[in-house]
């Protein structure tokens, strides 16, 4: 094995040489749709990074298209603290044939984009109200279905004037749920000699019930621009107004003895993407599986599993991809495996088998992917069952001179490691050692004074008048309390003890201010002034006097 002071040197210039490559400026080209009628429009976008360039030469196009309604932008945007800036030309390609068009490849300043596929199929009937100035068409793709079948439901609007503003609306169906899908696409169209703009809407309908299903038709009012007359006699715009009519749907119920869960398609199609020749013990093997649904969204696909013996399998999150085809909705499915054999020798990995229902012939079916078998070796540092003990730790030689192995640890450790643990057990052991070597403190009897206790009369003072700037008045407190020796217990048990009415009336203010609300600022500043000097305290003879009261409480 390279050690990684030389491996850093490679791995270094390579990514100076890929440093390049990646800092390269992008240019995509995509298409709005890919499938369109004849006389419709499709958009062509084509998006670059590269500064200060021109629009892409068209000309290629004119071949095949005819190529009208030139637009650009400018974005700008901020990643990883870098600012870069994106140009997208876009324009609207009209197919001069059926079948499958090519777009070719475009110049983009010093780069080309990539060619793509679009089919054009033969115009279809004029809608039954074309010749208006505007008008709404609905489509569904299945006029029956089942309930919880997913059903691509497209609306249309035309107009053949500018817009200047306007309002599409669909309302909701009764008895289903009726979802808008992605964003609005817009195109032209030419209906019997008259160019219209289409705005297509694309919605996702779901049947909770059997039986016929009303799509109530949907509704646009805006403005556009006028005529000549408008211009000179009004405001120089009209008022536009659409009303779609209904759809009406038959919706059958799920039927007995369907599989479960229920998951009612067009077409299911699975199939493995990656495949492993071989494997090792204790060491990953990748398994990718693609599957793809027509007819259903995402949230309806149960991701695929893998079933393996002898072996720890663990899936990753699915990936996937919604898109509208032909009207309804298309989910590519994505998911990635990892097999851990725990032992050698030949192992079996049984494809998943997935139930759906095909609502076009009406029958349950199965898709399935067939099993494949791995031979698998033992892992490279799983011992063998004759293999002699292991070694005590010993340096290696030749290439690998810098290392160290370790009985029991995959692969080889640098000299430093081992220094690092063997540091660590010593610092543990030492202070083990100064854990058990040190005394154990003595409880102090009741009564007995702290070190804190028999400091100087002096020191006492100074906490006192620390407390009295700094602290709070509970402080304060305390700090008398320590001024006598030892300690008094509390400031009442500590106002007994006093001589003087001064210092007794102090300590009655500093409780007021504590418990009484009184005044703090008064209390520190008696405090301060008559216990400059310590405690008063009186005659020992004094003190003694027995008090003619019984004790309020016993001794």
């Amino acid at each position: 094995m390279m050690p990684w002071s030389r491996r850093l040197p490679l791995f270094l210039l390579l990514w100076s040489l890929l440093l390049p490559v990646m800092a390269q400026a992008q240019t995509r080209a995509w298409l709005d749709r890919d499938r369109v009628e004849l006389g419709e429009t499709a958009t062509l976008n084509v998006e670059t990074d590269q500064a200060g360039v021109d629009a892409p030469d068209w000309s290629p196009l004119d071949r095949d298209f005819t190529v009208s309604g030139h637009t650009s932008s400018r974005r700008i945007e901020s990643v990883n603290g870098r600012t870069q800036a994106r140009t997208l030309f876009a324009v609207a390609l009209q197919p001069r044939r059926e079948g499958l068009v090519t777009v070719p490849a475009l110049r983009v300043g010093s780069e080309r984009t990539q060619p793509l596929t679009m089919t054009v199929s033969p115009a279809s009937t004029a809608p039954a109200r074309a010749g208006a100035v505007t008008f709404i068409e609905a489509e569904a793709d299945s006029q029956q279905a089942y309930v919880q079948q997913a059903i691509g439901y497209v609306l249309r609007l035309y107009y053949a004037t500018p817009l200047v503003s306007g309002q599409l609306e669909q309302p909701q169906p009764e008895g289903a749920s009726l979802q808008r899908i992605g964003n609005d696409l817009q195109y032209s169209r030419d209906i019997d000699g008259r160019r219209y703009t289409v705005v297509e809407r694309r919605f996702l309908l779901i049947p909770e019930r059997s039986g016929t299903l009303t799509v109530p038709g949907a509704q646009f009012t805006g403005r556009g621009s006028g005529s000549f007359f408008d211009d000179v006699f009004g405001n120089g715009s009209r008022i536009l107004r659409a009303s779609g009519a209904p759809r009406f749907l038959e919706i059958a119920p799920i039927p007995d003895g369907a599989p479960q869960p229920w998951l009612p398609l067009r077409g299911l199609d699975v199939r493995y993407l990656q495949t492993p020749q071989s494997a090792r013990v204790g060491e990953a093997a990748t398994v990718v599986m693609e599957l793809r649904a027509d007819g259903a969204t995402g949230a309806q696909i149960v991701a695929p599993e893998l079933q393996v013996d002898g072996a720890q399998v663990f899936a990753e999150p699915p990936e996937i991809e919604e898109h509208f085809d032909r009207g309804r909705p298309q989910v590519r499915l994505t998911r990635r495996f990892s097999i851990v054999p725990a032992r050698a020798g030949r192992l079996q990995v049984r494809g998943p088998q997935l139930q759906w229902w095909d609502v076009r012939a009406g029958s349950a079916r199965t898709a399935s992917l067939p099993d494949f078998g791995l031979e698998v070796e033992g892992g490279s540092a799983a011992p063998a069952a004759d293999a002699v003990p292991a070694a005590p730790v010993t340096a290696a030689t030749g290439d690998d001179q810098d290392w160290i192995r370790v009985p029991g640890v995959q692969g080889e450790v640098r000299p430093w490691a081992v220094a690092t643990v063997l540091f660590a057990l010593l610092w543990l052991g030492t202070l083990v050692w100064a854990l058990q070597r040190r005394p154990v403190a003595k409880s102090d009897p009741p009564g007995a004074a702290t070190p804190a206790d028999c400091a100087s009369d002096a020191a006492r003072l100074r906490r006192l008048r620390l407390a009295l700037d700094t602290a709070d008045l509970g402080e304060v407190g305390d700090a008398l309390c320590r001024l006598a020796s030892p300690p008094a217990a509390d400031l009442d048990a500590l106002r007994a003890q006093l001589a003087d009415p001064a210092q007794r009336a102090a300590i009655d203010m500093l409780q007021r201010a504590r418990w009484a609300g009184g005044d703090a600022a008064a209390a520190r500043s008696a405090v301060r002034e008559v216990f400059a000097d310590g405690l008063r305290r009186p005659p020992a003879a004094a003190s003694a006097k027995p008090s003619p009261l019984p004790p309020l409480y016993p001794e």
